[in-house]
C-alpha cells in the first residue's frame, strides 16, 4: 500500500509521527536527490526548465545535447539559442548521441541529457528504421541495451529529459506510430533503470517514482 504525505515543515508533531512511520515502512522522498532521474512531459510542459533548475548553483554541469545542428532551419536555431541562453555560461555543452561514453566518464560534474526523444530519432535513422532495413529493430534494441547498462553503472548524477507521447492522438502515419511506440518502450526501460521518475505537466513537476 502506498501513501503520499505532505506536512507543514513547522509542525513538530507531524514530523515526529512521520519519523516513527519511516522506521517501520519504506519512505521515498518526493524531492529530487542525487543519482539518476528521468523527467517526462509533453511539448512545452516545462520539463527541460525543471531539469536545469535541479542543478541551479552548480558551477560545472555537462549538458548533453542530442540534436544535430540545422543551419538551414531558422526555427530550430532559435530553439537552440533559447536553451543556451537559459544555461549558465560555466556549463559545458557536449553534442553527441554516444550517451554510454558520457555516463562512463570519470567526471564529477553532473549530467543533463536533453533529450532522449531526439536521441531515439537519430538512432532510428542511423539503424535504418525509416528505410525498413533488415535487422534494424535488433540494432536499435542493442543501442538501448547499452544505454541501460551505462545508467546502471554510472557514478555521475544524471537527469534525462524525454517526451511523453503516448497520451495524445494516434499518429496518422506508419512512421509516426513506429516512433511513438519505440519512444514509449525506451521511456519505460529508462524509467525502470533510474532512481527517480518525474512527470511535468503545465510547468509543474511531480515525482511518480
Amino acid at each position: 500500500m502506498e501513501f503520499r504525505v505532505r506536512i507543514d515543515p513547522l509542525d513538530g508533531a507531524a514530523r515526529s509521527l512521520l519519523r516513527e512511520l519511516a522506521g517501520i515502512a519504506g519512505v521515498t522522498p518526493m524531492t529530487h536527490g542525487d543519482g539518476t532521474a528521468l523527467v517526462l512531459g509533453g511539448a512545452r510542459s516545462g520539463k527541460s526548465s525543471w531539469a536545469e533548475a535541479q542543478f541551479e548553483g552548480a558551477a560545472d554541469v555537462e549538458y548533453v545535447a542530442t540534436s544535430e545542428t540545422r543551419p538551414d532551419d531558422p526555427e530550430w536555431l532559435e530553439r537552440v539559442a533559447l536553451h543556451r541562453a537559459r544555461r549558465p555560461a560555466t556549463w559545458r555543452t557536449t553534442e553527441t548521441v554516444d550517451l554510454p561514453s558520457v555516463l562512463a566518464a570519470d567526471d564529477p560534474a553532473p549530467v543533463l541529457v536533453d533529450c532522449l526523444a531526439v536521441w531515439l530519432d537519430r538512432v532510428l535513422m542511423a539503424e535504418g528504421a525509416w528505410d525498413e532495413r533488415a535487422g534494424w529493430r535488433a540494432d536499435v534494441d542493442a543501442r538501448v541495451d547499452q544505454l541501460i547498462a551505462a545508467l546502471a553503472g554510472t557514478r555521475r548524477n544524471v537527469i534525462l529529459v524525454s517526451n511523453e507521447v503516448g497520451s495524445g492522438v494516434v499518429p496518422a502515419t506508419a512512421s509516426g506510430r513506429l516512433y511513438r511506440d519505440e519512444l514509449g518502450r525506451l521511456n519505460s526501460r529508462v524509467a525502470a533503470a533510474v532512481g527517480e521518475v518525474w512527470l511535468c505537466t503545465a510547468g509543474v513537476a511531480r515525482r511518480i517514482r
